[in-house]
């Protein structure tokens, strides 16, 4: 059968994939949900979730740089790829072991698209339709709470030294919208670096510190509330505002605690 990736790349699948090379931690979640792990031969580094997954499956690299030879030994039907987090010369290297399905999630409509794209291609269509049914009930619910909710301009730290923010063309930028966080670096591109002098022109109200993939801690904390004595500064997790797929049923009631502590 030919499938069509979220690059609109034509995939020729011979049969339903039962040997899976996941390079992209939110996607190894996400297939885990859909009940595929036992069909998962190879994993990154950074795929932490479920937690015991890296003792069971074999380790390939990361997401920017992975071992070829270890995948080519894992005999893989499918390599999982994502164009933000893999590199396309990664993927022109994947191509010549396995075909490679390349996913491309900036908002909700995106991940749920790429969720039924997995029930096709995995033969779990029963699976898939539950999941984004899930997502919608709860991505519904989360839209009639933050009605009453305030909109606050913000900045979302993902790097220290030097600092680097999210900007737009992200899918933390879709997550910050939906919370009423007005990004004040919207109008760039990405995930820029900036100063805490440009940072100041922009008189932000709110400041989130990611836990990923720099680790902000208190102290980042403390040191920015010196220079932002009026502004509210959080660490947040990273992986409720930067994993697609099922974590989003998880996601929103994230979101919900953090706008009730805002609004204590």
């Amino acid at each position: 059968m030919i499938l069509k990736d979220q690059l609109n790349r034509k995939l020729q699948i011979h049969k339903t994939p039962q040997r899976i090379v996941s390079l992209v931690p939110s996607q190894t979640e996400l297939i885990c949900y859909l009940g595929l792990e036992d069909r998962i031969v190879g994993i990154t580094k950074f795929c932490v979730h479920p937690s015991y997954l890296r003792q069971a499956k074999t380790i390939v690299g990361g997401t920017k740089t992975v071992h070829f030879d270890k995948i080519k030994a894992l005999n893989p039907d499918i390599i999982l790829c994502n164009k933000e987090e893999n590199t396309k010369e990664m993927i022109a290297s994947l191509e010549q072991i396995a075909p490679v399905h390349i996913s491309d999630v900036f908002d909700i409509a995106d991940n749920l698209e790429l969720v039924f794209m997995y029930g096709e291609l995995f033969d779990k269509v029963s699976e898939s339709n539950e999941l984004i049914s899930a997502i919608k009930e709860t991505h519904s619910d989360f839209k009639t709470f933050m009605q009453e909710q305030p909109t606050y301009k913000t900045a979302y730290f993902i790097w220290k030294s030097p600092y680097m923010v999210a900007a737009s063309h992200n899918f933390i930028d879709a997550m910050l919208s939906l919370n009423n966080f007005e990004n004040v670096f919207k109008e760039q591109s990405r995930y820029p670096e900036t100063s805490l002098q440009e940072l100041k022109t922009k008189q932000p109200e709110l400041l989130l510190l990611s836990s990923e993939p720099f680790p902000f801690k208190n102290k980042d904390v403390e040191e920015f509330q010196k220079e932002f004595p009026e502004a509210t500064i959080k660490i947040v997790d990273g992986e409720m505002f930067s994993w697609y797929g099922s974590r989003l049923l998880k996601a929103f009631q994230y979101f919900k605690t953090l706008q009730e502590t805002l609004n204590r």
